[in-house]
């Protein structure tokens, strides 16, 4: 029985599991505020153009 809590303690790889999982979590964090923060500057850029394009064509 000692032999095998032993061996329970010197198991890491759940530890390793859980690190993989939260360093994925972290990853797909960034993607998503990257994506959102890029989304933002695409919409305010179209709106520009479209502005632009519209004033263009109403003179």
């Amino acid at each position: 029985m000692k032999n095998l809590f032993a061996k329970f303690l010197k198991d890491e790889s759940g530890a390793t599991a859980i690190e993989y999982g939260l360093l994925a979590a972290l990853i797909a964090v960034g993607i998503i505020v990257t994506a959102g923060s890029v989304g933002d500057s695409l919409n305010a850029t179209f709106t520009k153009v479209s502005t632009d394009l519209n004033a263009a064509t109403n003179k």
